[in-house]
């Protein structure tokens, strides 16, 4: 795919030549340099090494053929579990099904009380109140979406308004959205500088960065789409709204790790990725375990720094949970409260 062509004036008309770049304190004068401007981001993202897709997709064929050992099982869906943002963004949500979803995240299995909490419900802003009622004294995040979710095509005023009404209902982590057309059309300063804001305006709260690589086209742009929202700030890249087809594959978020993996590298900082839509069932969760592991390293199975962005995936580890514990599957009487 052909390179996307430089803006035009009326298209950068929005974006400062120079800028200020976020408080990352740390940063090798290479990464420092690339966000001085428009000119300087473009060189940055453009000198990225282009990406190998066949070796990029063979490398993770071959990794999802690798098997957790059965004594490490438990620990495994375990961990999964820990990681989950149980998700629900629909047109159709109520407090009612927030609150339900929260005491899932509470305790997942009535039953089984060891059962760990997941790391977050993630909801739209307008339940985010529900949820940080539902959710009071237990050590589980809430996280919205923002930032004109699922498109990202809005005025930023619009875009940070989202954001203060998610933080001030006491959201602690935000899921942004990346505006595709932009970045898309080349505009890669109006993108990172819609990030800065957002994180600014994130205060405490967590900030997750949604890149929809699936509207992407390309791994090198995945790529690109990565270094910008870690150069911008974002504590998390994060796959997919989960409103796109296609949402989290394995050769993306192989991407999404070699940059955070690489970020470290060079700064000694720690940030996450997050693979959301799509993962379903606990043999792919696994899949991705095995991933994190080969590809960041064992630091990142911890869900501080990777996550799953799901709505069932939760249910299926649950009862591949009690087959590891009972040596058979549940019968069609056990459900979980959705």
């Amino acid at each position: 795919m052909a390179a996307p062509s430089p803006p035009t004036a009326a298209e950068s008309a929005d974006t400062p030549a120079t800028r200020q770049s976020p408080h990352i304190p740390g940063l090798p004068p290479e990464l420092a340099d690339a966000t001085r401007d428009d000119a300087a981001l473009r060189r940055f993202l453009h000198g990225l090494p282009g990406v190998d897709q066949v070796g990029l997709e063979q490398r993770a064929a071959t990794l999802a053929t690798r098997s957790i050992k059965k004594a490490s099982k438990l620990w495994a869906i375990d961990t999964a579990i820990r990681m989950v943002d149980l998700t629900t963004l629909e047109g159709a949500d109520t407090t009612g099904k927030v609150s339900s979803l929260c005491a899932k995240a509470r305790r997942p299995d009535p039953e089984r009380p060891d059962v760990p909490q997941v790391a977050a419900i993630c909801v739209y802003p307008d339940m985010v109140e529900t949820a940080v009622r539902e959710l009071k004294g237990a050590d589980i995040g809430v996280a919205s979406v923002a930032t004109a979710f699922p498109s990202g095509r809005s005025s930023l005023a619009i875009k940070l308004e989202d954001t203060r009404i998610a933080v001030d209902a006491g959201a602690t982590e935000i899921d942004m959205v990346i505006d595709r057309g932009a970045f898309l059309s080349g505009r890669y300063g109006q993108v990172y500088e819609e990030i800065v804001a957002v994180k600014q305006a994130c205060g405490d709260a967590h900030l997750k960065v949604i890149l929809e690589t699936g509207e992407l086209s390309t791994y090198d742009n995945v790529r690109r789409a990565s270094w910008l929202a870690l150069l911008a700030g974002g504590d998390f890249i994060k796959t997919s709204t989960g409103k796109v087809s296609p949402a989290a594959t394995l050769p993306v978020t192989h991407l999404m790790l070699q940059a955070v993996r690489d970020w470290r590298t060079q700064t000694g900082q720690l940030r996450g990725v997050k693979p959301a839509g799509g993962i379903r069932a606990t043999k792919d969760a696994m899949r991705y375990l095995v991933a994190v592991h080969e590809v960041a390293g064992e630091e990142w199975l911890d869900p501080k720094l990777f996550r799953f962005g799901a709505s069932s995936l939760l249910n299926d580890l649950l009862m591949q949970r009690r087959t590891q514990l009972e040596g058979h599957y549940s019968g069609p009487d056990y459900v979980t409260v959705d």
